[in-house]
This record gives C-alpha cells, sequence and structure tokens, in this order.
C-alpha cells in the first residue's frame, strides 16, 4: 500500500508540472525525512528517543526505506488539501498554506504511530507524557512530526513555485478544477475514514479512533465541506501566474 500510494501521489504530482516536479517532490520528502529520522535516531531530536526493530526492511543509517516512501504517501496529498483550503497567493497565505499542510500530515501520524508501535516496529525510550487516547507515543513526536511536516510542506510549496514559473505546472487545489486534483482529495479523506473506522472496530483502539477523529478531522471536515461547493475558477494573484 505504501509504494502504491507514493506512485499515485508521484504521478499526480507528474501530470500537475511534468517529471521535475514529480521526481524533485519524491527527491525532496526523501532527502528531508531521511534527514530528521536520522538525526532523531542519533539525538533524541525533534522526535524523542526511539528506535527502529528492523521489522521494515532495508535502512540507511538506521532508517527504514520504507518510511521514506511513508511520508510521501501524505505529504503531497495534505500540501494540495492545503493549497484547496487557503487558495493561492505569497505573504500570509503563503505561511498558512505551508503551516496547515504542515499540520495535516501531522495529523495522520495520531493514528499511525499506535498501530505501527503495537505491532512492534518502532518504540520510544521515554513515551511519556502522552497526547490523551494515544498512550504510548510522547508529545514529543507529535512535536518533531510538526516540525519535519512544516519544513516538508515549505520546500513542496518553493519547488512548486518553481514548476509554474518554469516548467509550466498549473495552480494546486483551484475550485475551478477540482476534479483534476481529486486523486490527492480522495486519499486524504480515505486515510481519515479508514483509520477511524479501522481503530474503531477490528484493530480494538477506540481512544484512538477518537483522538485521530477529532485532529485529522479539522482539515477533513472542513475539506469535504469546500468540495462540496460549485467548481467557480479563482484568479491567481498576479505572482503567481
Amino acid at each position: 500500500s505504501v509504494i502504491l500510494l507514493t506512485a499515485t501521489a508521484t504521478l499526480h504530482a507528474g501530470s500537475v508540472g511534468g517529471w521535475r516536479f514529480a521526481f524533485g517532490a519524491l527527491g525532496v520528502v526523501a532527502v528531508l525525512t531521511w534527514a530528521a529520522e536520522a538525526i532523531g535516531i542519533a539525538t533524541g531530536f525533534p522526535f524523542g528517543e526511539y528506535a527502529y526493530t528492523g521489522s521494515l526492511g532495508p535502512e540507511i543509517a538506521g532508517v527504514s526505506l520504507l518510511v521514506l516512501l511513508a511520508w510521501l504517501t501524505l505529504a503531497y496529498p495534505s500540501y494540495v488539501v492545503a493549497n484547496r483550503l487557503v487558495g493561492p497567493g505569497n505573504g500570509w497565505r503563503r505561511a498558512a498554506r505551508i503551516g496547515l499542510a504542515g499540520f495535516a500530515l501531522t495529523a495522520w501520524d495520531v493514528f499511525l504511530d499506535p498501530q505501527m508501535v503495537e505491532a512492534g516496529n518502532w518504540g520510544w525510550a521515554n513515551p511519556e507524557p502522552s497526547l490523551p487516547g494515544t498512550p504510548g507515543i510522547p508529545l514529543t513526536n507529535y512535536g518533531g512530526w510538526l516540525l519535519t511536516a512544516v519544513l516538508i510542506a515549505w520546500a513542496l510549496d518553493a519547488l512548486h513555485g518553481v514548476a509554474r514559473r518554469r516548467w509550466g505546472a498549473r495552480a494546486l487545489g483551484d475550485p475551478g478544477q477540482q476534479r483534476a486534483d481529486r486523486v490527492p482529495y480522495a486519499v486524504y479523506l480515505w486515510t481519515y475514514g479508514s483509520c477511524i473506522l479501522g481503530n474503531a472496530t477490528f484493530w480494538e483502539r477506540p481512544s484512538v479512533a477518537l483522538a485521530g477523529g477529532i485532529v485529522m478531522g479539522l482539515v477533513a471536515i472542513p475539506l469535504i465541506l469546500v468540495l462540496r461547493r460549485p467548481e467557480v475558477a479563482v484568479e491567481a494573484e498576479p505572482s503567481e501566474r
């Protein structure tokens, strides 16, 4: 599923700005997340002191290659969703777009980490204090995720700006082209709904379903509401053309 969702994100990015934008996005996310994870394993910053158990396949400097792809599966959809909710532009809009994309990605981890820790894929030396409903996952982990996710969103936003200026990439999140971005929207909403359902039923973690449902719902529910509106094209800011 990680490989398929990574391919989905890469192919959609290619439809937006060609192969340079697609592989640029893949490379940016892989490099930033590898650096964050490698530093985290070596120093405990920014996620807290943790380690992988070796159950996720090949590693580079203790970081699973599969984990690097897993970040992209929702990093790119989160960035597209943030574009839809905030819109184009620089200044405060750019800051809001990057911040929301970072939060949208971090919110997914409220579901992800409890599942992976219970499966024995990684663990923390000091798992407390934790977010209510997600025991065993320290608050430092979510802080580290938010910092890393915001850096990823900033890099994707900068890359998309280059792609628009130099490679003819189209805008992301344009209400007038909602169908063109329906795949990343669907991935984000499917992840939200399936994580609630899975945790509430066969994984038997109702507290995680509730916590993740609330946190990720702060992005997913507004997305559902705006997607229900008629498609109306919005003029880009002059600096975005």
